[in-house]
């Protein structure tokens, strides 16, 4: 059955179930999960708010700017503060999701204190596949995907985003990829963004492409 077109993108954000914060000494906020132990000096506002909801669950980031935005925190706080968020990367899960109310769509989980993830841009019409070591593997309520060459963990947990992974037993592009599937081309792109920002995909040659 065709997706409802329509739907907006949800890009969520949440601390792995490990992670535990605490108030420091002084001015301080004490991020400790598996992957050791992050101290915060001075955080701003916003970020605390914004952990402070993290950690209950996954969050959307705008909904905190937006009171950021309103003034909400002082006029010193700051919306987006990159440096702070991306140094906490080994403790943020991040989810993929639509607006309608369904659950998520898939969530990328921090595997190494090494991790970073980043959405990476991909070419229409260049050519990857999953890398030849991924497992897949049915866990609760998804499909978990591994790599030993990636320091992340996948979990697919609704059929659309593994209708987008199946694709990619092949060599295809993500036009390719979107056309044979009967989803938004936005929601096949942002699966195959995260699969790939993930390590879970490689580069590859088209069927017809000589070695």
């Amino acid at each position: 059955m065709p997706h409802p077109a329509g739907r907006q993108m949800l890009h969520l954000w949440s601390l792995s179930e490990d992670v535990v914060v605490k108030a420091g000494a002084g001015d301080e906020l004490v991020l400790s999960g598996r992957f050791g132990t992050e101290r915060i000096e001075h955080p701003d506002p916003f970020l605390r708010e914004a952990l402070r909801r993290m950690e209950l669950g996954p969050v959307l980031p705008a909904n905190v700017e937006a009171m950021a935005a309103n003034g909400d925190f002082g006029a010193d706080a700051c919306p987006v503060p990159p440096p702070t968020l991306s140094r906490l990367s080994h403790l943020v899960v991040r989810t993929l999701g639509l607006d309608d109310l369904k659950g998520p769509l898939l969530s990328v989980a921090p595997a190494s204190r090494r991790a970073i993830f980043e959405p990476v841009r991909l070419a229409a019409q260049s050519h990857l596949r999953l890398r030849k070591d991924v497992s897949l593997t049915l866990e609760g309520p998804g499909v978990v995907v591994r790599s030993a060459a990636s320091l992340h963990r996948v979990v697919l947990h609704r059929p659309e985003a593994a209708w987008v992974a199946s694709t990619l037993a092949w060599a295809v592009t993500p036009d390719e990829a979107s056309a044979a599937l009967p989803l938004p081309p936005e929601v096949t792109e942002g699966i195959l963004r995260y699969l790939a920002a993930a390590g879970m995909t490689a580069p590859a040659r088209s069927a017809g492409t000589p070695p």
